[in-house]
């Protein structure tokens, strides 16, 4: 799963691919890399959903002109995280979601031990569920971001998504 619209490419901190019309200097200052670990429980999507959020906001990428991007990111979150519970707790009780902020790109990952390589199901809209990494392409695309799953040096995986920070317009 490596897209940026529905073609193959390359994570944009290397290509610098930015939507027509996007300044992607983040707010002075908005720099950093946050990690924590969390039990593979349903309750853990929540939690990593509110930890992403306060963790933005807390680094000034709120109100109006980030709000897009922050409901973008929040749905990746909570549908990354839901995958690695429902599908890989049962080889990887716990997780880890990563926040990094530089170079005017947002990029949230969410490691776990499992082996499994998840793929996007196909829109049936006669099934219930297994839409959410539609959903992640979706966002990814739709913001002129970029998305993957990468083995880790344990066997396990991460999936990531960057998305570029807006600069906000003044005024809103």
């Amino acid at each position: 799963m490596h897209v940026r619209g529905d073609q193959p490419c390359e994570p944009p901190l290397a290509t610098g691919a930015v939507p027509v019309g996007v300044d992607v200097t983040p707010p002075p200052g908005v720099e950093g890399v946050w990690r924590f670990a969390a039990p593979a429980v349903d309750v853990t999507v929540s939690h990593a959903r509110h930890a992403v959020r306060d963790l933005l906001l807390a680094q000034g990428i709120g109100g109006p002109g980030y709000q897009e991007l922050l409901d973008g990111l929040l749905l990746i979150v909570s549908e990354l995280v839901t995958n690695s519970v429902r599908h890989a707790a049962l080889l990887s009780p716990e997780l880890v979601v990563e926040v990094v902020l530089a170079n005017g790109w947002v990029r949230v990952s969410v490691e776990d031990s499992h082996p499994y390589r998840p793929k996007a199901l196909s829109e049936d809209f006669n099934r219930l569920g297994g839409r959410g990494l539609l959903l992640v392409k979706a966002v990814t695309a739709e913001s002129g971001g970029s998305c993957d799953v990468e083995r880790t040096p344990g066997g396990g995986k991460v999936v990531w998504v960057e998305l570029p920070i807006p600069r906000p317009r003044l005024g809103g």
